[in-house]
């Protein structure tokens, strides 16, 4: 491997981050529709929004870049400030606004002593004006104050699923209504992980019309393509179109993976001295990117196929479950278990064949790799994003899984076995 190609390499740890979520402009895919509705929220006065979705979609990238969006937004002339809160399960309303005003100071000129002596300049932090249990209405008063003039201020409260206390999300509703109300230039931006408002925001029902509620989806495929062909031509490479087929599959619409993928791809490819991705660094790919997976992921998967019975169909009704047509959440039924498992299995399946197997990815014994969910607990959805991809991942390095077989999984005309 050459120079160019060392240094390379090594540059691809900056490019592909599975480590960390997106901090750069320049590194960021996709997700227009949810940064124009946050950006619309924040030009319109009176509005706040909340992002919400599953865990490793993307959330937290959108808010590492929003300001560069925003700052273009404005123009040079414009003042854009923000300040971003992780919250964590023991915060209380008072230290959250804590953490996000503490960094915000105000200077006030006094005139100096004596003839021409100089002015003297003090800086206090703007906290110093709160009570020390801080409420609602101090919030909006102290952010409709002269310093805040003329300034587009976005507080960002990440992981706000992590609060356990449901008084503090009832205050923080409170909060939003009170800024809205009185039409405060500020722009609240709640984040986290939840199935929908209701299970982050605490009586958010009062707050409706001043929130822009906004679902954070898995990414489609031209998406996660995106994140591919920008990180690879960043380091002046390509890819073959099957290869780049085969890393959109195994994502799942989960930015992680394909930056895990995009990272051990490249320096497969690099490490031939090469620059154009081929399915044999793929191959290689995978079987790095199983290696460095999670071990709560791993142990989990060897709980829920395990058996001494060697007749068991474990390990192939869970590969269908993860290669199951699932809606924009994650969610699937045993209906859409059917096909990808007669294909994997090359027989015809029907769901009384595998309905057991289903609940028993449910319990602890399995792993409890799966959760059900609805009023006859009849939808499933992985308790780990990262579930489904490890899964295909490990399909396609035990030789369950092919091309061909990905082709009639996807092929909705197909009948799931000949």
């Amino acid at each position: 491997m050459g120079t160019e190609h060392i240094q390379l390499a090594f540059d691809a740890g900056s490019v592909f981050t599975p480590g960390a979520p997106i901090n750069e402009r320049e590194l960021f895919a996709g997700r227009i529709t949810q940064m124009n509705q946050i950006m619309g929220a924040v030009s319109q006065r009176g509005y706040h929004a909340v992002l919400y979705g599953e865990r490793g979609v993307g959330k937290t990238s959108i808010s590492n870049v929003l300001q560069d969006f925003l700052t273009d937004a404005v123009g040079p002339e414009g003042r854009v400030f923000f300040t971003r809160v992780n919250c964590d399960s023991k915060d209380t309303f008072t230290s959250l606004w804590v953490k996000a005003l503490k960094d915000i100071t105000v200077s006030n000129t006094k005139p100096g002593l004596g003839f021409n002596s100089d002015e003297q300049t003090d800086t206090t932090s703007i906290l110093t004006s709160l009570n020390s249990q801080i409420t609602p209405d101090d919030v909006r008063r102290l952010l409709s104050g002269p310093v805040f003039k003329g300034v587009v201020l976005v507080i960002i409260f990440d992981e706000f699923d992590r609060i356990q206390d449901k008084q503090v999300t009832a205050l923080m509703a409170d909060c939003i209504k009170a800024l809205s109300d009185y039409s405060v230039p500020t722009t609240i931006l709640v984040i986290g992980v939840a199935d929908s408002v209701d299970t982050l925001i605490h009586e958010h029902q009062s707050i409706e019309r001043a929130l822009v509620q906004i679902p954070m989806p898995r990414m489609s495929n031209s998406e996660i393509q995106q994140i591919i062909i920008n990180g690879l031509a960043s380091l002046t490479m390509e890819i073959d179109p099957d290869a780049l087929d085969e890393i959109t599959t195994l994502s799942q619409g989960i930015p992680y993976i394909a930056h895990l993928l995009g990272l051990h791809c490249s320096k497969a490819c690099l490490a031939r001295s090469q620059k154009t991705v081929t399915m044999e660094d793929l191959a290689a790919a995978i079987q790095m990117s199983l290696d460095q997976w999670q071990q709560s992921i791993k142990a989990a998967h060897y709980a829920a196929v395990s058996s001494k019975q060697p007749s068991t169909i474990h390990r192939e009704v869970l590969l269908a479950c993860a290669l199951a047509k699932t809606d924009e959440m994650g969610f699937f039924a045993a209906a859409n278990v059917r096909h990808p498992l007669s294909v994997i299995a090359g027989r015809k399946y029907e769901i009384p064949n595998f309905a057991k197997h289903l609940k028993e990815f449910t319990v602890e014994t399995r792993g409890a790799i799966l959760k059900n969910y609805g009023d006859d607990e009849r939808r499933y959805r992985f308790t780990s994003p990262l579930m489904r991809p490890y899964i295909i991942m490990k399909g396609f390095a035990e030789g369950m899984l092919d091309k061909d077989k990905m082709t009639l999984i996807n092929d909705p005309t197909a009948n799931g076995s000949k």
